[in-house]
This record gives structure tokens, sequence and C-alpha cells, in this order.
């Protein structure tokens, strides 16, 4: 902790708290002599290369340049905003004194408000980074090519007999069951349904959701977290974002929320309604076919994810039942 302190210049530690939030990497609430700072410890192997955690800061310097709230990092004694220490990557913020929100705690016009929000970082990127063309996509979960559901039905096969190994059974199990039965025979009415591969790709956040976005008050303080910055069908991301922030316990979406929303994200991206409906389409696709909560939990033996299994199962079924209606409140008339 000392070294790491040194390189930014940022004083002698006082106290040191982690923060619960993320699934991928540490976060550490860091009080010293100089003042208060989040400590990022870049853990994930697919996101952790210093060169290119240094290359994502640039992107969110510049976007900061342009009115984007971001948390920018600070710069060490050696002018890198990485620090390497005993082989793992850091990098050093100011605390900002925010809360996340998650879609039921906010106002219809603060719905729109972050549809507008996040078309502004798209609209945003395509100037400060380069030109999609020249660049190599970063790696991302979620595939241009859309899942084939050959390969997820001997997903759920393998699965269901997990569950059944699963010794003491318990009442996730029971759900897990539940919902893989109930997903098989849902993706057998619909696997005619498989869209092709996406298009219209540009520059993304990679993973917005409330735990990646701060309020002060009731306006956003910061967008962090930027280590799947990458080129995917962006308006996916719009979609992808709105099936987090407004699910509802149940496991169906706010769509009046939603739609206020979107209309946002539209006007803001200058994405069409057209644009916007395919992607509804391949998100619904993609949820119907991703199990990654339970193959974290069965596979891996990881459990944090767990909590928000019920919601993300259940919206899958509610989804198809109200497609017309998810699609309408994305791609809707602009009032």
């Amino acid at each position: 902790m000392s070294a790491l302190l040194r390189q930014y210049a940022a004083g002698s530690a006082l106290a040191c708290e982690p923060v619960d939030q993320g699934l991928l990497n540490r976060g550490y609430r860091l009080c010293t002599t100089r003042g208060r700072y989040f400590l990022k410890h870049h853990f994930d192997p697919d996101t952790a290369d210093p060169a290119a955690i240094e290359r994502r800061h640039r992107a969110t310097q510049r976007l900061a340049d342009l009115g984007v709230p971001v948390a920018q990092p600070l710069t060490g004694r050696d002018g890198r905003t990485v620090a390497v220490v005993g082989g793992h990557a850091y990098a050093l913020h100011p605390w900002i004194d925010g809360r996340h929100y998650h879609g039921g705690q906010l106002t219809t016009g603060q719905c729109a408000r972050l549809g507008g929000l996040l078309g502004a970082v798209h609209a945003c990127l395509e100037r400060v980074m380069p030109p999609k063309g020249r660049t190599r996509p970063a790696t991302s979960p979620h595939p241009v090519e859309s899942a084939d559901p050959h390969s997820t039905f001997a997903l759920i096969d393998d699965l269901l007999a997990r569950v059944r190994r699963h010794r003491p059974a318990d009442s996730f199990d029971e759900l897990a069951r539940h919902r893989l039965l109930e997903r098989r025979a849902l993706l057998e009415r619909h696997a005619d349904r498989r869209p092709p591969r996406g298009a219209s790709v540009g520059w993304v956040h990679g993973d917005f959701h409330p735990f990646n976005l701060l309020y002060k008050g009731d306006a956003p303080a910061a967008i962090v977290d930027w280590d799947r910055l990458g080129v995917q069908p962006r308006a996916e991301e719009a979609v992808r974002a709105a099936a987090i922030f407004f699910v509802r316990p149940v496991g169906a979406l706010d769509l009046p929320k939603a739609r206020a929303y979107a209309r946002a994200y539209r006007r803001s991206a200058g994405v069409t309604p057209s644009e916007l409906a395919a992607a509804v389409h391949r998100v619904w696709w993609e949820r119907l076919n991703d199990f990654w909560m339970l193959r974290w939990h069965y596979e891996r033996g990881d459990t944090r994810a767990d909590p928000q299994f019920p919601a993300a199962s259940a919206l899958v079924m509610w989804w198809t039942r109200e497609y017309d209606a998810v699609c309408e409140a994305f791609a809707g008339g602009l009032p």
C-alpha cells in the first residue's frame, strides 16, 4: 500500500475499506493524509492488462473534456494512471460522494435523463475513439453472433444434470430446475426466431448498469468501470441496460419508464426506431439463451450473482409473453 501511495503522492493510509459492489474487480474506499480516494484493483484477467487500462483511461479523459460525467484516474509520478505493484494493476480515483439508483427509485423524468446520458456517451465515443474500421473490438461477453439454440439445448441438459447432483438440494436448486425446464420448452417454441448477425456497431461503455452510475442528489455524477469499453452493436447496450435498470422484482419491465428512457436515448444517440426494435429482438434472444448466473453457481461454485437470478430468469418468460409491448415501448413513435 505504501509503495502504491508514494507513486501517486497520495499521502499515508489512514483507513481502507472494501467496496462491496462489483463482481469482477476489487475496489476499496481509501482515506489518507491527503484525502479520500477510490482504489481499484484490476483483478479480472480479461481486462487487467496495464496498457489496455491506460488506453481506457485516456478515452475517459477525452469524454470528460466533452462534458460526460466520469471519475477520472489520478496520474502518478511516472506520468501513468496505472500502478503495477507486486504484479497487480491498480488505479487511484478521487472518491465521489454519491449513491446508486435502480430504475424503481427514479422518476420518469430521471429515466429520460438516463437514456439521454447513455445516448450522449455513445455519440461522444464516436468522436473521441478511433474509427471502427481501424480498431479491433474489445473482448466482450456480448458477441455479435447470436446464440445457436442447439448449443443452448446441450447447455440446459448439462446444467440440469449438475442441479440433480447438487447435495444437499436447496431452494435455489428447485428454482434453477424449474427455470431450466421452462426455458427449454420456451426455446423449442421459438427456435425459428434466431436473429441474424448484428449490424450498426459503435463504441459502447460495455457494462452500463446501476452499480456503474453514481448520483449526487437527483443528477448523474459519474459513470464508472469502463473495463468493457469496446465496439459492439450500440443500440443493444441501450436495451440491455434498460433490462437491468427497469426490471421489477417479479421479473417484469417497468414499460412507462423504459419508454421515457428509450425515447431520450434515440434522440441523443441518433438511433432509428427500426434499429432499436432489432436490438430489442436480439437482446430478447440473448436472454432466452443465456445462463451465466447458473453457470457461475454450478460450474464455478460462485454464488455472488444468485440474488439476481429470480428476477432475471422470470424476465425472460414475461418478455416473451409481452414481446409486442416491449417493442412498442422502445421503438414506438416519438411524441
